[in-house]
This record gives C-alpha cells, sequence and structure tokens, in this order.
C-alpha cells in the first residue's frame, strides 16, 4: 500500500511539473505576442513622427538619416514596458473610472523610458570612454525642447495603447479583438474574459 501511495505522489509530481512547465511555456508565447505588438505599434508612432522630421529637415536642406532610430527606440519601449509590468508597477488605480489607469500608466511608463535613455546614455558614455558624464553630456545637448518634445510625443502615443489595453482588460481581451477584427456578428457573440 505504502509503495502505491509513492507512486501516486511521484505521477501527482510530474504531472504538476508538466503543466507548469506548459502553463510557463503558454505565458512566454503570450509575452512574445505582447512584447511584439507594443513593438510594433511604437514603431508605426514614432516611424511616423521621424518621417515627419526627415520632411521638416528636407525643407530646410539638412540631411536626416537616422531612419532605424524608430525602429531600434520602438524595440527599447516595449522591453522597458513589459519589465515595468513585470514588476506590477502598472496595476495601481485599476479600480478607478479608465481615464485614471490610462493616464497613470502613460505618464508612469513615460517616466521609466525616459530614466532607462538617462541609464542608457551613461553607460554608452562610459562604453565609448568619455566617463559616465559624457553620455549625459550628450543627452544635454540635445537641449530642453527636445527632450520635452520627445517625452510628451511618447507620453501621447502610450495613451491610446493603454486605452485598449483597459477596455480589454474590463471587456475581455477576446471581446475586443472580436470587435475589432470580426464581423459584428462574431463581435457580439465573442463574450467573456480572457485568461
Amino acid at each position: 500500500m505504502r509503495h502505491n501511495e509513492i507512486v501516486t505522489a511521484e505521477s501527482n509530481a510530474m504531472e504538476t511539473h508538466k503543466h507548469s512547465h506548459e502553463d510557463l511555456k503558454k505565458r512566454a508565447i503570450e509575452e512574445l505576442k505582447l512584447y511584439w505588438i507594443i513593438a510594433i505599434y511604437l514603431w508605426v508612432f514614432l516611424g511616423s513622427f521621424t518621417v515627419y522630421r526627415r520632411l521638416i529637415a528636407d525643407e530646410t536642406g539638412i540631411p536626416y538619416l537616422n531612419y532605424g532610430f524608430a525602429l531600434i527606440e520602438a524595440l527599447i519601449i516595449a522591453k522597458v514596458i513589459l519589465i515595468g509590468k513585470m514588476f506590477g508597477f502598472s496595476r495601481r488605480y485599476e479600480d478607478k473610472p479608465l481615464i485614471v489607469p490610462v493616464l497613470y500608466k502613460s505618464m508612469l511608463f513615460g517616466a521609466f523610458v525616459i530614466l532607462f535613455g538617462v541609464v542608457e546614455h551613461v553607460v554608452e558614455g562610459w562604453f565609448h570612454h568619455e566617463g559616465l558624464l559624457g553620455g549625459l553630456r550628450r543627452l544635454t545637448d540635445l537641449g530642453a525642447y527636445e527632450l520635452a518634445a520627445r517625452t510628451l510625443m511618447l507620453i501621447v502615443a502610450l495613451v491610446p495603447f493603454f486605452a485598449f489595453g483597459e477596455i480589454g482588460r474590463v471587456l475581455g481581451e477576446r471581446k475586443l479583438a472580436a470587435m475589432f477584427f470580426s464581423k459584428r456578428e462574431a463581435a457580439d457573440n465573442a463574450g467573456g474574459h480572457s485568461a
């Protein structure tokens, strides 16, 4: 009888390990999908500003060649957002009207990205043997107006992103996706909240 209990316990442990491995794999796939959704959204948004900046610079005769910057920045910002979500900083105010968590998350993650940018410039200055302040000097060379404009642009870009996220959280992600990407009948029938 004791042997059967041991075999059953081992079987249960293996089954639990199998389910936790499957859950971890499923979660990793969901995180990767979310990462690419965030990155593509930001790339389109930041890329449109890159095109606009290029057109303005072209009118003044200044060459502008920073086309890849929008993609790199989008990939970095997407990772910063996922890291911030992982630590749970963004869960505050979720019981308030949707505008409150949307604005909170937009400003919070805007601040995270700015902070990450400062750290990135400090490390870059150190890496290029300019000292820790060398990277900050390059950042301040952009000017206060440029930095303020980039910060404002980023926060404004995050508002619709987090608005859709909050609506999806309240309605259910499947219902929100069905409302946008399915025929009306399918969207009306898609109910329930996603896990």
